[in-house]
């Protein structure tokens, strides 16, 4: 199979090296592109890249500037009945995003971490399923859910094999994660809400303006991902993202605050209001955590701040940055199928992303 790669980042690195980990002589794949925001190199099969420690050198020398037009035209002119192509979009660009239907459609499998296709417009999300079934080349997406863990599998072959979803729950946000595990232990007492965010945002759990981790989007994004997969009439019929019921832990009065640091210096400002939550919380013995909730039976999806009994699996399971989700099915009832682990990070996203392709072979 050969295999271009568009966006070589954290994650994109991480992922072209596992690839050119697995020996030349017993690997299914031929690296043939690599593509950033600046440059990009196309090769002829025979000249596949091979080594792990010369790819960025070759990347980086290149004076040919990234056309997508031209690169989708090249490799479907590889493809017949012996050769596959894939492309892997390691990016988080709605852009690239946006050219799925165009490579499904010219037989090309698309693997990806970016959560925008599956996310976004219901009507490009139609469109990738449509080219897909069209053209017989697949779309995998492992990565948009908790990087490397089967969350996407796990949900795909619970449908295909006849189980009906009533509910999935958890905590999708390694950084929400972080957060809670630190600031909500079932005492009533603890760090500040904003030392919390401070620190994670030190150790680079949070984006640069914690602003866009508080607001639960990205918690949304990998709702409504679930939602689709699970396909039920039951559910509403997601337009993007938005149309999730999401409550943001932005206080209103920081909304709209331009930088991270100008945020972080007026947080403190909010500490009482959160510190109260934590110390109703621990009178009823429970915990705060900010979770995702698709809820078949009730029609609903959401994603916002929840109290758990400090013996549930959200308050006794998680550490660090983990990430835990629960399917209630006909199946797994009463006793829920629980699938935990770290949820952020380039080595974990990269393998979910590496495991996504050799499913292809």
């Amino acid at each position: 199979m050969l295999v271009a790669v568009v966006g070589v980042g954290l994650v994109g690195s991480e992922f072209v090296n596992q690839l050119l980990s697995i020996p030349a002589e017993s690997s299914p794949f031929r690296l043939i592109s690599l593509s950033s925001s600046s440059r990009t190199v196309l090769f002829e099969p025979a000249n596949a890249i091979l080594s792990p420690e010369k790819w960025k050198t070759i990347l980086s020398t290149s004076n040919e500037k990234p056309d997508y037009e031209t690169l989708t035209r090249k490799l479907s002119g590889f493809i017949n009945p012996a050769t596959e192509v894939a492309i892997v979009d390691n990016t988080s660009s709605d852009e690239i995003a946006s050219l799925y239907p165009q490579w499904l459609k010219a037989g090309i499998n698309v693997i990806t971490p970016n959560k925008k296709a599956y996310s976004g417009d219901l009507g490009l999300y139609e469109q990738i399923v449509r080219a897909s079934q069209e053209s017989g080349a697949r779309f995998l997406n492992e990565s948009t859910v908790g990087a490397g863990l089967p969350v996407i599998s796990t949900l795909k072959e619970l449908v295909a094999t006849g189980d009906k979803v009533k509910k999935i729950e958890g905590v999708f946000s390694g950084t929400m994660s972080y957060i809670f595990n630190e600031f909500s232990t079932g005492s009533p007492d603890g760090p500040s809400f904003s030392s919390v965010v401070s620190v994670a945002r030190e150790k680079g759990y949070t984006e640069p303006h914690p602003a866009d981790d508080l607001n639960g989007f990205d918690v949304a994004r990998k709702l409504t991902i679930l939602s689709r997969a699970i396909g039920s009439s039951s559910l509403p019929s997601l337009q993007s993202f938005a149309s999730v019921k999401t409550t943001s832990l932005i206080p209103p009065a920081l909304e709209g605050i331009p930088t991270g640091d100008e945020f972080l210096k007026r947080l403190p400002e909010f500490d009482e209001e959160f510190d109260k939550m934590r110390k109703d919380a621990s009178k009823e013995g429970k915990v705060l955590r900010f979770v995702g909730v698709v809820d078949v039976v009730k029609g609903e999806v959401k994603a916002g701040l929840e109290k758990y009994s400090t013996s549930h699996p959200f308050a006794t399971s998680l550490g660090g940055s983990d990430n835990i989700i629960m399917f209630h099915t006909e199946r797994y009832s009463p006793r829920p199928l629980i699938i935990q682990g770290a949820g952020a990070g380039a080595a974990v996203t990269a393998m979910g992303v590496l495991g996504d392709l050799l499913k292809l072979v």
